[in-house]
């Protein structure tokens, strides 16, 4: 669990399914983040009209009415402005620098980085992020869903 005074945050960069963002933001309930953000086209629980998103609401469940978020343009900018409130950058992503998730312990406020369900986390996100980690791939697959991604992270990392 996390100590009193320390944040975890969650960035969405570019998450095309609203499906997957609504199961981010259930899981992120579930386990006490913070906020969410949502950079480039990742879609938000309500529309630019303020209309709410019903394919987000169908895995959210009502996290997204409960869950604090905001959509943000840019990724880069948020980093900064993250930094100055000290927390840590943490990519999720599979790179030949990414160390295996069990082995990451925050080191206070943090905020984990999930990128797009194909192209993962962009590559300048990736050079201003202080860790990168990852799950290790021991079967056929190249990768997990994001939104399991994001769970499996979330409570190893988090739940202690």
């Amino acid at each position: 669990m996390l100590k009193a005074g320390v944040h975890a945050v969650l960035i969405l960069e570019n998450i095309r399914s609203a499906q997957n963002v609504g199961a981010i933001f259930r899981t992120a309930d579930a386990i006490g983040v913070t906020k969410i953000y949502l950079t480039g086209y990742t879609p938000a629980p309500l529309d630019k009209f303020e209309r709410p998103s019903k394919e987000i609401a169908k895995t959210a469940l009502g996290a997204e009415s409960t869950m604090p978020w905001e959509s943000i343009t840019n990724t880069i900018t948020l980093i900064e402005t993250l930094r100055k409130e000290d927390f840590e950058i943490v990519a999720v992503e599979q790179t030949p620098e990414a160390i295996d998730y069990k082995k990451f312990i925050p080191s206070g406020s943090t905020a984990f980085i999930l990128g797009n369900e194909v192209d993962g986390v962009l590559p300048e996100t990736l050079a201003v992020s202080d860790t990168v980690i990852q799950i290790p791939m021991r079967g056929t697959k190249e990768s997990l869903n994001v939104a399991t991604t994001a769970g499996i992270i979330l409570f190893r990392i988090l739940d202690k």
